[in-house]
């Protein structure tokens, strides 16, 4: 016990030691000073890293062009000293560069890690922690040109760039998935994963495939030397014995092959761990010495942290150390017990693995993800049948592709079938409406989580789980409710979607997406697709939307068309709507792209068009047609698409993002425009509106679009209290969450003049939807009551809040002896507020 005491005393002080000279490497030197300086530089520097690709974000109209960006290792910085002129400073400092991408992107990803490069360079301090945190500047890299080279990349390298150059190339006949999967999944390349099949990865926690570890080194090595429990054995098997290679030579080879895995597939945080724990392996194979893989992952771990102690904050490493600990402690247990419960032997081993892989990694990524998966262990289990054929096919044709093109391309489209089938159960698990349950993305969330799974294992095991088939059934018909989430089930419990919805704005952030019930069972008209393709696929997810007779996309901002995609995904969509100005030029042509990859026709929406779907009809208000009165110069915003809704008794008006001179040229047009029940605020209820439109259209509800924390300020202050002193009550979707329009008691009555007081529309908002909407206050503008219980904050349930418009009547407010107001709905006085509400 003391030695090891001591021993552990003494590779913490190491670790500190080194840990401490590494952070002075990064926070202090020329390199920082000049970076909180914002100076303009010249920096000789060598690539450290493969450079990737990341994909422009969606900011208000635009969406911002993707960057190439690598790793780098910084010698020589020229840059202004601190009494003028040029100094230039031999350094040793680790950045990251980054290059917006222009047409001459190509030759920098095409960048090899030992490639020694001259750039000129904004430097800029790290924002702070996560993948940057071990890194001493930001080096933004301007102008146009090609990399200017200093020296070549070594030659390991260029053979490692060959093979991973040839893999790609011999995949490119492919299908679309296919062609992106296989060389992620061989050597960890994701350039070309789609973004949708990234998305389903991560939805189903199986994003470790992509990230090259332990499990495609182990393939090799057995294809080599066999079970490695076996390897000392006269009966040993794998390449090796067939060839008659002895003991030694094996472990030789093996130890090789190790190495050239560690090249190809570059020396990240999991690969680094898997080789280490392989040499361990190999070595105690070559000296004859009891093998024990626990030991060796100590070991490895230890090594690879004294090394480069950021390893022990990098979340890829601390997942393979927890994967690969949990498979060599808890999986052998739990697959025995299921052995003894009848399970087969191939099968125990596989769900155990999946189960303790999954037990032990969930925690942390919750906090990465800051969700659940409740399909992560079928999924990964389902997907570990295909892994290995897929994985040694790939290395095949990694292997043949530099001697001969054509075999290397049979290989990548056998291989092609079973990543067919991951990406297939990817996409499968993804589409589930259960598929991930929304978690506290903290340590604090990853620490209760963490706790609900002991508690649960520990409930399982004390109560013989497996002795009770009629509870694993229950357990399991739970599951699939969870996962599927038949409306008819779910509505009672989260009040989500509430019955008989006519609207529903969804939380797409800062951006649009407007549904609109046609009253065919899985069917609604979309307007508006938000920014994020995730975002308005799980709105429609939540809805029930299976078809989508029409969707007009009002006009070609980023925010409201670049979530195409999650409409289109998984759904039939008959017709695209869209506006007759194609602004911004770039954005219109993704529309177009988008949808003819889909086969849906696109068409030009203009005024006087009128439409009807199921019990839903439509009025094209504006823009004009092209031959009429010109769209006013400020351009996309005006040529927005505007609707006239009638639902069932229901009017909504939805003006897209018109701004004040249009919508003075629409009332023009439309004098006698009639009055609304629900008005989807234009432009996210900027600041920007046009006061006589309010007047005509006197909406009861009032629906604003816009992002938690937006940097526009919408909506505006002086918007909100508009709506509101025009009698109208206001709900926002960056406080409360998507808002579901459901009729009133007054739905089927017509408006006007003598109208009753009860409203024809209310608002229910969902609850814990994607913008992360804080809790907001209880009465949110005049006249509105909230219904249903309200459970402290990440509680399970999502409750529903009834938002009412105010009496038609102005001057006649409702009486607490018709509406009681408070916590109180007896017309007593409350006890808590003595009657005052």
């Amino acid at each position: 016990m003391a030695v090891t005491a001591a021993a552990a005393l003494l590779a913490g002080s190491f670790a500190g030691g080194a840990a401490g000279l590494h952070a002075a490497d990064v926070r202090r030197g020329p390199v920082p000073e000049l970076a909180a300086r914002g100076a303009s530089v010249t920096v000789e520097l060598t690539v450290t890293g493969d450079p990737f690709r990341t994909r422009g974000a969606v900011h208000g109209s635009q969406q911002t062009p993707g960057a190439v960006m690598f790793r780098a290792e910084a010698t020589r910085v020229t840059g202004p000293g601190e009494g003028g002129g040029r100094v230039t400073h031999r350094v040793r400092t680790p950045v990251l560069v980054v290059r917006q991408e222009t047409g001459d992107s190509a030759a920098w990803r095409g960048l090899l890690p030992s490639t020694r490069l001259r750039v000129r360079a904004e430097p800029a301090p790290p924002a702070g922690g996560g993948p940057v945190r071990d890194i001493a500047a930001l080096l933004r890299v301007r102008g146009e040109g090609a990399p200017h080279l200093v020296r070549e990349p070594s030659a390991a390298q260029r053979t490692a760039g060959k093979l991973r150059a040839g893999l790609r190339d011999a995949s490119d006949g492919l299908g679309r998935d296919e062609r992106g999967l296989l060389p992620g999944l061989v050597v960890g390349d994701t350039s070309r994963v789609p973004a949708d099949l990234e998305a389903a990865f991560r939805a189903t926690d199986m994003t470790h495939l992509l990230a090259v570890s332990g499990s495609n080194l182990m393939i090799l090595l057995v294809l080599l030397i066999g079970p490695p429990g076996r390897a000392q054995l006269v009966e040993r098997r794998g390449l090796a014995p067939r060839l008659g290679l002895s003991l030694r030579t094996t472990a030789v080879l093996a130890a090789l092959l190790t190495l050239g895995f560690v090249l190809v597939c570059r020396p990240d945080a999991s690969v680094l761990r898997a080789a280490a724990c392989g040499l361990v392996t190999v070595l105690a194979i070559a000296t004859g010495r009891r093998r024990s893989l626990l030991p060796a992952l100590a070991a490895a771990v230890l090594a690879l942290v004294l090394y480069d102690p950021w390893l022990a904050a990098d979340f890829g490493f601390l997942l393979s150390v927890l994967a690969t600990g949990s498979l060599l402690t808890l999986a052998p247990r739990w697959s025995r017990t299921l052995r003894r419960r009848g399970v087969p032997g191939r099968l125990a081993e596989l769900l155990a693995a999946a189960a303790a892989a999954q037990a032990v990694c969930a925690p942390v990524v919750a906090v990465l993800a800051a969700h659940v998966s409740l399909v992560a262990v079928p999924c990964n289990l389902l997907a570990e049948l295909v892994v290995a054929p897929a994985t040694v096919l790939g290395f095949a044709a990694l292997a043949v592709a530099p001697l001969a093109a054509a075999p290397a391309e049979w290989l990548a489209r056998l291989a092609s079938w079973p990543v067919s089938g991951v990406a297939g159960i990817a996409r499968t698990g993804a589409a589930l409406p259960g598929s991930e349950v929304a978690w506290p993305g903290s340590w604090t969330g990853a620490l209760l989580l963490a706790l609900l799974t002991a508690l649960t294992l520990y409930l399982a095991v004390r109560v013989r789980l497996l002795c009770h088939p009629w509870w694993c059934a229950l357990c399991a018909s739970l599951l699939l409710v969870a996962l599927a989430r038949p409306v008819p089930l779910v509505r009672p419990l989260t009040g989500w979607p509430p019955a008989g919805w006519r609207a529903v704005v969804c939380d797409v952030g800062q951006g649009d997406a407007t549904v609109l019930a046609t009253g065919r069972k899985g069917e609604a008209v979309v307007v508006d697709a938000g920014p994020e393709p995730e975002a308005v696929d799980g709105c429609l997810r939540r809805l029930g939307v299976t078809a989508v007779p029409v969707l007009v996309l009002t006009h070609f901002h980023a925010d409201h068309v670049t979530g195409l995609p999650g409409v289109l995904k998984g759904r039939t969509v008959a017709e695209v709507r869209t506006t007759t100005l194609d602004e911004p030029p770039g954005q219109a042509e993704f529309v177009r792209r988008t949808a003819r990859a889909a086969g849906v026709p696109v068409a030009e929406a203009v005024a006087g068009e009128r439409q009807r779907s199921g019990g839903l009809s439509w009025e094209v208000l504006w823009p004009p047609a092209p031959d009429g009165a010109p769209v006013p110069p400020s351009g996309a915003n005006d040529a927005s698409v505007t609707l006239l809704v009638r639902s069932s008794g229901l009017s909504l008006f939805l003006p897209g993002d018109l701004e004040p001179e249009s919508q003075r040229r629409l009332l023009t047009a439309y004098p006698e425009l009639p009055r609304v029940d629900v008005l989807k605020v234009a432009h996210h209820g900027s600041a920007y509106q046009y006061p006589r439109l309010l007047r005509q259209l006197r909406p009861r509800v009032a629906l604003i679009s816009s992002g938690a924390g937006n940097p526009y300020g919408h909506p505006a202050p002086r918007t909100v209290t508009a709506f509101r002193d025009a009698g109208a009550a206001v709900a926002r979707t960056d406080r409360q969450g998507a808002l579901a329009v459901v009729p009133g008691r007054g739905a089927a009555r017509p408006s006007g003049p003598g109208e009753p007081d009860d409203a024809p529309a209310a608002v229910v908002a969902e609850r814990g939807t994607s913008s992360g909407a804080r809790r907001p206050a209880r009465r949110v503008g005049p006249g509105v009551r909230l219904r249903g219980r309200f459970p402290p904050a990440g509680g399970s349930r999502s409750p529903r809040r009834r938002v009412r418009p105010p009496p038609s009547r102005p001057g006649r407010p409702r009486s607490a002896s018709r509406r009681p107001t408070g916590c109180c709905r007896s017309r007593r006085p409350c006890r808590r507020t003595g009657g005052r509400g």
